[in-house]
C-alpha cells in the first residue's frame, strides 16, 4: 500500500510517499520511504520573530503542489499509484491545517481514495520507528517541540497514555524565548544550543523547575524568567567589551540548556522506572538537540535502558512521519479513514487513545 502524506500544521510544508511493503515484511521501516519534499518558512517568519499564521497559510498554498510533484518525481510514481492520502488534521494553526486538509481531501476524492486525518504528535511519536534501530512496543515517548512537552506511555499503534506534560511553556518555546533574550535569531533552538557549546558549566545557578515535584509534569516559564533576571543584572553593569558580552551569553546559554536537559532526562528516567519499560523514544524538534541526546545516552548506559531517535532530518515537521503514521493506522484498521470531502480539522486535539479516531 502506498500512502501520500501531507503536513501543513505550522511553518513547514511537507509531502511524502510511503510504501508499507517493507513494514509488512518485517524489514526496516525506513526502506518504505519512496520520496519526499519539504519547505521551511523560517526565513519568511524571521523578521517577525515568530510564525505569522496568515503568511504561513498562504505559503502552504503555494508550496504543496510543487512538493507533491517533487515527491512523485523522486519515487518514479504517478498519482494513479497512490492507495490512500494521509494529512495532518491537528493540532496546529487552523488556517494552515485547512490548506492541507482541503488539498488532501480534494485529491483523495478526485482519485476515489480513502483519506485519513493524522494527529501531528502521533507522527512525531512514531517517527523513531523509521530510524536505524527502531524500538519495540511498549516504550516511553518523550515528545519535545516548540508547542509540546509530553511523556507518553506507548503500548502500540493508537494506544497512548499521557503520563505528564508541560503546565506552561513547552521546552521548545522556552528555547526560542530565551534565544530572543540573548539576541539570537528566530528560531532560537539550534542557535542557543550552538552558543551553549562555548559556555562554561555551572556559571549560573538557574532553577530546574519541578525536578523534584514527584510527578511527570514540566514547567519552563520560571526558567525563562530566571534568564531574564540574569540578563537585566548584566546590562546594569554597562559592560561594552564584545568578548565579555559574548562569553556572558554563552555561559548563560550553557546553564539554561543544562537546566532543561537535567529536567527532561530526570523525568524520562522516572517514567521508565514507574512503568518498568526499557525503551525510551525521543521525538519532536527539540529531539535534534545534541546536548539532550548525549545526556540521555549517558544515562541509558548507566541505568540499562535504550534510547531511540528518529533520523535528524525527520525531527522537524515533515510529510514522511504523516505518511508513515497514516499507513500504520490503515494497516491496523484503526484509522477513522473516510471518503468524505469535509475539510474537518482539529486545531486543539489531545493525544490520547480514545480521542484519536
Amino acid at each position: 500500500m502506498i500512502v501520500l502524506g501531507i503536513e501543513t500544521s505550522c511553518d513547514e510544508t511537507g509531502v511524502a510517499l510511503y510504501n508499507t511493503a517493507p513494514w509488512e515484511e518485517g524489514k526496516p521501516a525506513f526502506q518504505g520511504i519512496l520520496g519526499q519534499g519539504l519547505h521551511s518558512q523560517i526565513a519568511m517568519h524571521r523578521d517577525y520573530g515568530g510564525v505569522v499564521p496568515e503568511l504561513a497559510s498562504r505559503d502552504h498554498v503555494r508550496r504543496v503542489l510543487p512538493l507533491l510533484d517533487q515527491s512523485l518525481a523522486q519515487s518514479g510514481l504517478k498519482l494513479a499509484d497512490i492507495d490512500a492520502v494521509a494529512f495532518t488534521q491537528g493540532p496546529g494553526l487552523a488556517g494552515a491545517l485547512l490548506v492541507g486538509s482541503a488539498f488532501a481531501k480534494s485529491l483523495a476524492q478526485g482519485l476515489n481514495l480513502p483519506s485519513i486525518g493524522v494527529h501531528h504528535l502521533e507522527g512525531h511519536l512514531l517517527s523513531p520507528l523509521l530510524g536505524q534501530t527502531a524500538p519495540q512496543f511498549p516504550f516511553i515517548a518523550l515528545l519535545v517541540s516548540g508547542g509540546h512537552t509530553q511523556l507518553m506511555k506507548v503500548s502500540g499503534i493508537g494506544q497512548y497514555e499521557l503520563l505528564g506534560e508541560s503546565l506552561d511553556d513547552a521546552a521548545g518555546e522556552a528555547f526560542d524565548k530565551t534565544a530572543k533574550l540573548l539576541g539570537l535569531d528566530y528560531p532560537g533552538g539550534a542557535a542557543i544550543s550552538k552558543l551553549a557549546e562555548q559556555g562554561h558549566v555551572g556559571i549560573f545557578d538557574l532553577p530546574k523547575p519541578m525536578l523534584h515535584s514527584g510527578d511527570l509534569d514540566f514547567s519552563f516559564s520560571g526558567l525563562k524568567t530566571a534568564v531574564l533576571n540574569q540578563v537585566k543584572k548584566f546590562e546594569e553593569k554597562n559592560i561594552s567589551n564584545p568578548a565579555e558580552v559574548t562569553q556572558f551569553h554563552a555561559d548563560l546559554a550553557r546553564s539554561f540548556v543544562d537546566a532543561i536537559v537535567a529536567v527532561l532526562v530526570s523525568k524520562s528516567e522516572k517514567a521508565l522506572k514507574q512503568t518498568g519499560y526499557k525503551h525510551l523514544v525521543l521525538a519532536g524538534g527539540v529531539g535534534a538537540n545534541l546536548q539532550l541526546r548525549n545526556a540521555l545516552n549517558d544515562k541509558a548506559k548507566k541505568n540499562g535502558f535504550e534510547v531511540h531517535y528518529p533520523p535528524l532530518e525527520l525531527c522537524t515537521d515533515n510529510g514522511v512521519m504523516i505518511a508513515f503514521a497514516g499507513a500504520l493506522r490503515m494497516l491496523a484498521k484503526n484509522n477513522g479513514s473516510t471518503t468524505s470531502g469535509a475539510f474537518d480539522i482539529k486545531p486543539r486535539w489531545d493525544l490520547q487513545s480514545d480521542n484519536l479516531v
